[in-house]
């Protein structure tokens, strides 16, 4: 059931008013129907999975119990392994088993022995990178004691399984979430307007700017030879703006549907495109991976408390398996390694935390040295995306070829006015809203209200004048 659909229109309006209307006098019974709706909502994909995702709930909640009752660290140890090599396991055969089968087969064929890859036909489980990070945060957690273990199981499956956030993010804390799922929620007007605010926008970037910028970028990048190299740059860039209108927009609506419910989730988007350097693009962009690596990954590791080469060492590390927890292919490895060299500067200098203030935050403009910054940053990162969005290594560096290669301009690129000036818009409107939490979020609106309801209006209008066929969003690949 995806977000931008009939069926979720229809479906989320149902257990609103169940949820505030009748099960409202109970915490349990909201609890529960949030289980149920969260299980229903996850069964429409693919029920048979639905099986997994209880099977992992069951386990990291039973491992998290004898974690804590452990008579000593080294049963403490062994249900931690435990849970971890099961979640692992089965998120690298559903995700990574054919890859590593015929990257097995390719090298050993370069040593000149002869490998029959054995490769499955598997589908990959819908949301199963999140939901075992979930688990596998909680579990830690107990671990390092920083957290007692749940023992109500229906509070602790709908941590790990509430609908939201269930398929795409963020990826959720247990000592964030956890508590607002155990504490009595009442229906707070003005957080629900703000809700809706938030699935408008987040419905804007999806259909309106997303799925418009696709069909160009699908076009280009599946035929490259055939375009010019300003058509193979615009194609990049509109592929940046896809992708992040794409994840940000579902995450917008996992927010503002949250929001709706009582409950806050973890922000994952701080306006990344307008970072004056890599280390802060990664500040704000897809927020609880990047903070779930340095605290699971990067500070196990040693963080920055060791020597030049750790910190290094440990920076590669963390950009390499953030790449690789994107998908079973070397592009995303490539993307990975791209990043952390274009962080590595900013480390040796240490300057890798410069910018942490919001960009010309109280003016207008940014100052030139700014701009210059912000565009530099784009620049480098609609690079990296090349290889992010191309089907191979071989296509991504055929498509950088070709921008150099094919004539610059004997097909000018010919602008979609109407995509343009929403991009514009977009652009504007996130500028505008960048010390909010979301482009809408400013809690002091000055327009009148006439003004404000015809933005809106506007906005529902270009929605449904957009939409089309159901596109799938991109992160429920990963």
């Amino acid at each position: 059931m995806l977000f931008n659909s009939i069926n979720f229109a229809l479906f989320l309006p149902v257990v609103f008013v169940l949820y505030w209307f009748v099960t409202n006098r109970s915490l349990k019974a909201q609890n529960i129907l949030l289980l149920a709706a969260s299980y229903f909502f996850y069964a429409c994909w693919d029920y048979r999975f639905l099986f997994l995702l209880i099977f992992s709930t069951l386990l990291d909640y039973y491992t998290g119990i004898r974690i804590a009752g452990a008579r000593n660290n080294n049963y403490k140890k062994l249900w931690l392994w435990i849970s971890i090599t099961v979640n692992l396991g089965f998120l690298t055969f559903f995700k990574y088993y054919n890859f590593f089968s015929l990257s097995f087969a390719q090298a050993a064929s370069q040593l000149g022995f002869r490998v029959d890859p054995f490769t499955i036909k598997v589908i990959l489980p819908i949301g199963i990178s999140f939901y075992t990070f979930h688990g596998l945060s909680y579990v830690i957690d107990i671990y390092k004691e920083r957290i007692k273990p749940e023992l109500n199981f229906v509070d602790y499956s709908v941590f790990v399984s509430f609908f939201p956030l269930l398929v795409a993010g963020p990826i959720e804390r247990a000592t964030h979430l956890l508590p607002q799922i155990k504490k009595e929620r009442v229906f707070d007007y003005t957080k629900a307007i703000d809700g809706l605010r938030q699935i408008l926008w987040g419905l804007f970037k999806k259909i309106v700017i997303a799925d418009q910028c696709s069909s160009y970028v699908n076009l280009v990048f599946n035929h490259s030879a055939q375009f010019s190299g300003s058509e193979h740059i615009a194609a990049a860039v509109l592929f940046a703006f896809q992708i992040y209108c794409d994840f940000s927009g579902y995450s917008d609506i996992a927010l503002g549907v949250a929001r709706l419910l009582g409950i806050e989730l973890l922000r994952n988007f701080a306006y990344p495109y307008f970072s004056r350097d890599i280390a802060e693009f990664w500040r704000r962009w897809h927020i609880s991976l990047s903070s779930w690596f340095k605290d699971y990954l990067y500070i196990p590791l040693g963080g920055s408390k060791g020597g030049l080469w750790i910190r290094v060492r440990n920076t590669f590390i963390i950009f390499l398996v953030s790449g690789f927890w994107h998908g079973p292919n070397w592009t995303y490895i490539i993307w990975g390694c791209l990043n952390a060299i274009y962080f590595l500067p900013l480390l040796l200098l240490n300057r890798n935390r410069t910018n942490l203030e919001i960009v010309a935050q109280g003016r207008l403009f940014p100052t030139l040295r700014e701009f210059i910054s912000i565009v530099l940053t784009f620049g480098l990162t609609v690079f990296a995306w090349i290889f992010f969005r191309a089907a191979g290594v071989r296509t991504a560096l055929r498509y950088i070829a070709e921008i150099f290669t094919n004539p610059f301009l004997s097909n000018p690129v010919k602008f979609n006015i109407p995509l343009t000036v929403l991009i514009c818009f977009f652009i504007v409107m996130e500028w505008l809203g960048r010390e909010y939490p979301y482009a809408l979020g400013s809690p002091n609106i000055a327009f009148p209200k006439f003004v404000r309801w015809s933005f809106y209006y506007a906005m529902i209008f270009c929605i449904w004048y957009y939409t089309g066929a159901e596109q799938q969003f991109i992160y429920f690949q990963f």
